[in-house]
């Protein structure tokens, strides 16, 4: 092997195991700026909507749907103190939701997004109010936007046994679209585990990726939220 040669391998391998350590570096580098942005989040949410605390807390296991994949969603078991009042645990939970994903790219909701109320009718309609991010940041495209519908829905129906149906509003108005594409003027059927879907109700929007809400009927139409009487447990706002 000529002299030139042994040469030219040896800074190949020089440049190769420099190479090595950069990567490893850069690796640990864009960790530590996914955890940083992660706990930035967190904060943010934090000053957004606090913490919810009631006197009926209990330590569960909940199921916190998060994205697995960039079309699929899977279930996260977290241990969380939720209320027995189900407006209190809904909004505890949704909370959790935005708040807490355990990877920045399994978050499904703009971090930036907040629940302004959530109140239930009789009939175990959800309707949650969300700020105006939960529109203008969530990126346009059916994919995206029915990951988000799906994560808050799956959410609320595996941990809120009451609830049957979700109506989901902006900034206390119903808005046509939530970034131009999922319909967001019906309601999305729940169907908590063990209870039987209604006969005749059309398949829930959760059933497959890429579907949007359940064609409303005029009957399926809710207005804007109304305002609750001071003290109601049925709606609150940040």
């Amino acid at each position: 092997m000529s002299r030139n040669l042994k040469l030219a391998l040896g800074i190949l391998a020089v440049a190769v195991l420099i190479g090595a350590v950069s990567f490893g570096k850069m690796h640990r580098r864009m960790a530590r700026l996914g955890e940083t942005q992660s706990s930035e989040n967190r904060a943010r949410q934090e000053v957004l909507t606090p913490p919810i605390t009631t006197p009926t807390d209990t330590v569960v296991k909940a199921k916190i749907f998060w994205a697995a994949a960039p079309d699929q969603l899977a279930p996260v078991e977290t241990e969380l103190p939720l209320s027995a009042d189900p407006v209190q645990r809904a909004r505890q939970l949704v909370h959790a939701l935005i708040a807490s994903p355990p990877t920045p790219a399994q978050r499904t909701i703009p971090a930036d997004a907040a629940l302004l109320g959530f109140y239930i009718l009789p009939d175990g309609t959800a309707v949650a109010d969300f700020s105006d991010p939960l529109a203008s940041e969530t990126p346009s495209g059916i994919m995206s936007e029915q990951m988000a519908v799906n994560s808050l829905a799956r959410t609320l129906e595996n941990n809120v046994a009451t609830l049957r149906r979700l109506k989901i509003l902006i900034h206390g108005q119903e808005v046509d679209t939530l970034s131009g594409n999922v319909d967001l003027t019906g309601i999305f059927d729940l169907h908590p585990p063990g209870q039987p879907a209604a006969l005749g109700a059309a398949p829930p929007a959760l059933s497959a990726p890429g579907t949007s809400a359940t064609p409303p009927s005029p009957a399926a139409k809710l207005p804007a939220a109304p305002p609750s009487p001071a003290g109601s447990s049925a709606r609150t706002s940040h």
